[in-house]
């Protein structure tokens, strides 16, 4: 019942005709943001991702940023591209993170990434995805990472 509330709720906040990451940046992702993102506890800190990247890992990691993560998809608010600049309509401040940016992306450590997305992160819009598989996670870094390069 609330996990259907919170959807419908965050899904209004897509119909708001600015984003404010288009409205800060003229529409041009931000690199290296600015974050305060609170750093994950030393059990998650020092995870390494246990999944090789391939083909199929990348190809699953895609499907679950662009199509079935829940309650919403990664593309949303990151934008197809990773660029932090999410579709028409998405407010969020500060704006999402930029995966494009690879002065940010090479000093985030896999658990770093693994936490916030298991967790959400205090102070964002970033929401947890407590109800995804930790393999689920891992192939959404895979992926994530690869905007980067």
């Amino acid at each position: 019942m609330y996990r259907i509330l919170f959807v419908c709720l965050t899904s209004l906040c897509l119909i708001f005709p600015v984003s404010l990451a288009f409205a800060e940046t003229g529409g041009t992702p931000v690199c290296p943001q600015d974050r305060k993102t609170p750093q994950a506890p030393p059990e998650f800190l020092n995870l390494k991702n246990p999944l090789q990247k391939n083909k199929e890992t990348l190809a699953a990691g895609k499907q679950l940023y662009e199509q079935s993560a829940q309650p919403l998809q990664c593309k949303v608010c990151h934008g197809v591209k990773g660029n932090g600049l999410g579709e028409p309509g998405f407010e969020s401040n500060p704006p999402a993170r930029n995966f494009t940016c690879s002065k940010t992306i090479k000093n985030l450590p896999d658990g770093q990434l693994f936490w916030v997305i298991k967790n959400g992160s205090p102070g964002t819009v970033m929401m947890g995805y407590s109800d995804l598989k930790d393999e689920d996670i891992w192939k959404l870094i895979l992926y994530i990472q690869e905007f980067a390069k």
